[in-house]
This record gives structure tokens, sequence and C-alpha cells, in this order.
């Protein structure tokens, strides 16, 4: 079974009611009447239009129509889902609310062809991305890999040189950027200054980036994103947001920058993308982006053991009242 979201209310009659166009649409995907009747509860509950339902589609809302044909679509597992930018309309809770579906379809098997610009989708939900650049294929592999390509694809029609690495593990690397200054070392310390490729939750750390100059510059500002396994963001800094941003720079000069912090991510492995800059966003004429700058593994031996992707360092405190919390014999109660 092929499921499809390929156009904003495709299949339905604006003058149609919502409930006469879920008949129609799931009959254009191969449902029977009875079929249609007996998950038309589903439906409804999942699409969360109320009373609306019973109104004609052309007084939808775009993210009603969305509501009602992502329900009709996906109201039986498919074998193969395509959706073609279709996600992007509607408000941040279907989306998520959508997002859960389809990655509950991905577990149970259902393969997942979406077309989007929306990097956060793809990184979250697919494994592998193809880039297409005016109708060829610009690039095939890793979603994270793919979306740094096409960011540095932007920078390059800015007059911007785009290369890239093999790294040991096989990632691929990106880099682009003007030239004007580059980036020369990148490492993570502890304390002690020992080079570390793992750390532990909750360790000091620093990160460090070694720069020079290759050309006068009137203002620099460097950044560092880091990215877990999937390339999303976990936290991003750079110097403009840290009012640390140079001026005056000269040809020839070497810059050393170091952002110290407790490692409060959850287990896992990360990457550290950087950029330099003249001004806050690195897509505007940057002079180095540089996205596997850093990769580290994180584990947790000394911290108590939690759930997500950042470890907060709560502080319990638990007080009771009544009866029972004051008796001495209690078997919770401690001398």
């Amino acid at each position: 079974r092929v499921a499809a979201l390929l156009e904003l209310g495709m299949g339905f009659h604006p003058d149609f009611t919502g409930r006469q166009n879920v008949f129609m649409a799931g009959q254009l995907l191969g449902m029977q009447v009875e079929e249609i009747q007996a998950l038309m509860p589903e439906i409804e509950a999942f699409a969360e239009i109320g009373e609306a339902i019973e109104q004609p589609v052309r007084t939808y809302s775009s993210g009603m129509q969305m509501r009602l044909a992502f329900s009709v679509a996906t109201a039986r597992r498919p074998d193969i889902l395509i959706v073609d930018e279709a996600l992007s309309v509607g408000d941040a809770y279907f989306q998520h609310k959508s997002f859960e579906r389809i990655r509950s379809f991905r577990k149970a098997g259902t393969t997942l062809l979406i077309v989007s610009h929306d990097r956060s989708a793809i990184q979250s939900i697919c494994d592998s991305a193809i880039l297409l650049e005016q109708g060829r294929m610009a690039m095939r592999g890793r979603p994270e890999e793919v979306m740094d390509y096409y960011n540095a694809l932007l920078a390059e029609r800015e007059g911007q040189t785009v290369r890239q690495e093999m790294l040991a593990d096989g990632q691929v690397r990106t880099i682009s950027g003007t030239g004007e200054a580059a980036i020369l070392d990148v490492r993570m310390v502890d304390q002690r200054q020992r080079a570390l490729e793992v750390v532990e939750v909750g360790q000091a750390v620093t990160l460090e980036v070694e720069v020079e100059v290759r050309q006068d510059i009137e203002r620099l500002i460097l950044g560092f994103m880091i990215k877990d396994r999937l390339g999303q963001p976990m936290y991003g800094i750079n110097t403009h947001r840290l009012d640390k941003a140079l001026t005056d720079l000269k040809a020839g000069e070497r810059i050393t920058y170091r952002f110290a912090f407790d490692m409060r991510l959850g287990k896992g492995h990360y990457s550290v993308a950087l950029s330099l800059s003249r001004l806050d966003s690195h897509l505007d004429r940057n002079f180095e982006w540089r996205d596997y700058g850093l990769v580290f593994h994180v584990i947790n031996n000394r911290q108590e053991d939690f759930v997500g992707c950042s470890w907060l360092g709560a502080e319990t405190h638990i007080s009771r009242s009544g009866e029972a919390a004051l008796d001495p014999t209690s078997a919770e109660s401690t001398p």
C-alpha cells in the first residue's frame, strides 16, 4: 500500500464537507467504504477539527485541510508513505503529532520518502538523503552531511569556495568560505589541558579553537554549534552574542579562542560545527564554515542515571505532611 501527501487537500472537493471528502480521499487511496466507516472515529480524533468536519472544505484554513488530509492518508499504516513539503503547513502541535505517527510507522516497517527544505525534519526522520540541484543529484549520503553540503552550496553562490574531506571514521566534512580567515586547529581539553575524545557527563571542559587571519579583516566572529549524531543542534553560541567580536585584524595574526563549560549533554556521539564570519549569521559571507570540526563521545559514570539529551543536575528536596509522615515507626522514616 502506498499513501501520498503531495499537495495540500489533493483529492478534496471544496464544496463537499470534511466527512464526505474523507470518503472520497479514502477510496482514492484504495480503501473500501466499510473500511473508511470503521476508521472514521480514529480519523476524526486525530484530525481534531471538531464539528468543522460537517462543514464544506472551502471554509477550512490551510492548517485544517492539512490535519484532515494527513489523518486520512495515515489512517492505516502504508508500506510506503510519500510526503512532499505538506507537513510544513499547520501549527506546531499538529506537526509534532504528525511526526510522531510517522516515526511509529517507520518503526513498524514503513518506507518514507519525504521532499522538504526542513533540515530538522530530514535529519530526525530520514536515514539517507539526496540533494537535487536543477534536477540533478548533487549529493547522496547521511542527512547531516547532505544538509551541511546544501548550506555550503548556498554559500558558494556568494563567491565562496566549497570542498569536502573524508575523515578517518568515514564521515564527510564540508568546508566552505571566502578564505580571509581560517581555522587551524580545534580541540577539547580537560582542566589539565589533556585532549579529550571521551567526556564524562558533568565534566569541566574547554573548547579551544586556533584561527589564522590571512587578509586584513575589519571584524571577526567565531561561532560553534554542538550537534547530536542526527545533526540536531544541542547548543550554539558565537562571539558576537557574547559581545566579544574582534575588530581591525591584520593578515598574519593568530588567535586562540577558549570556551569553558561543564558538559551537560546526555550520553551519545556529538560533533562540533564552527564558523568564522563578519556578521552574526554564518550563512552571510562567512570566511570559513566547517561542519565536523570536532567529534566526541559523552559517557556517564559519575552522575545519576537520567533520560534525555541534557543533564540538569537537579537538587531534590522532599517534604511530607500528615500523621503517617510523623509516625516514627513508619517504614520510610530514618533515625
